[in-house]
């Protein structure tokens, strides 16, 4: 029974001490708080209609849902979101973007991370841009070129998203557009 008791308090005191070591920067949470407060025009849940282009005249439409939820007292913001559309019977739906990102604000690096996941297994992290009421992220693509989305509050106060597509980094097509309502 000693044992176990010793074990026990020997646990405690590592998490305590993991958890609030000397050498953590107490004013660090402040700071990131801080900056991730720029991203609170998102917070809430989101519905709405999306199409993206897949090809010449192939451009296909969603409805869908993105709820965003402040984590860890503000120092995180996740996005949830799914989005289906009606197959050619108009009878069932068929998800066509299943994906959770999760925003973070790296004090040290000065700058805002995105890591998003998606349900085929795809992973991609990124720096993040805020601005006014804007969030703008993007990554570079295997086939060559990079892709972005931004996303910002219109005059109306919905979510209005784009991505975009570019193999120079200079010329961008849309091949993708959403526009959502705040539901709460």
């Amino acid at each position: 029974m000693r044992r176990r008791s010793t074990w026990y308090a020997g646990v405690f005191i590592l998490v305590i001490g993991v958890t609030q070591s000397p050498g953590q920067d107490a004013a660090a949470p402040a700071v990131q708080k801080e900056a991730m407060k720029k991203l609170d025009f998102l917070v809430g849940k989101w519905q709405g209609e999306s199409w993206m282009q897949l090809g010449p005249g192939e451009r296909r439409i969603a409805r869908g849902t993105e709820v965003v939820q402040r984590k860890l007292d503000g120092l995180l913001v996740t996005i949830e979101g799914i989005h289906k559309r009606k197959l050619g019977d108009n009878t069932a739906e068929s998800v066509v973007h299943n994906a959770f990102a999760v925003v973070s604000y790296d004090e040290k690096a000065n700058r805002f991370r995105f890591q998003a996941y998606t349900g085929r297994g795809n992973y991609a992290e990124a720096e993040a841009k805020v601005g006014d009421k804007t969030l703008e992220w993007g990554l570079r693509i295997p086939q060559g070129g990079e892709v972005r989305y931004t996303i910002k509050l219109n005059e109306k106060g919905q979510w209005f998203e784009i991505g975009e597509v570019s193999r120079d980094s200079k010329e961008w097509q849309k091949f993708f557009e959403m526009t959502l309502e705040r539901v709460n």
